[in-house]
């Protein structure tokens, strides 16, 4: 498959990225990740080591896109949980003890 990655038209195949990816030993997975095999690699560490480019060359959306479109599983960002809101003293009490709040 023909993919464009940091201004630089590259023939990616899946075999060919498994062959590239083997032996290398993967990085903590912080942000967006690739599953290649059974191990998980961040996406920029995908990147550089398929395109033998610096990591501040591309994005990890080009890279994303790419490894989706050859059929590995590909990670976002983890979600955030939603913030809660902070509780007033009166109203820790009250949850506290179980009793509801008066407005």
């Amino acid at each position: 498959m023909r993919c464009v990655i940091a201004r630089f038209p590259f023939d990616l195949t899946k075999s060919g990225v498994l062959e590239s990816m083997k032996g290398v030993k993967p990085e903590q997975a912080l942000g967006e990740s690739v599953i290649i095999g059974r191990r998980t690699y961040p996406v920029k560490q995908v990147g550089q080591v398929i395109t033998r480019q610096d990591r501040r060359d591309f994005s990890a959306a080009e890279v994303l896109r790419a490894m989706t479109r050859l059929g590995f599983t590909c990670r976002g960002l983890p979600q955030a949980a939603a913030p809660t809101g902070v509780l007033n003293p009166m109203q820790q009490a009250s949850e506290m003890l179980g009793a509801p709040v008066a407005a």
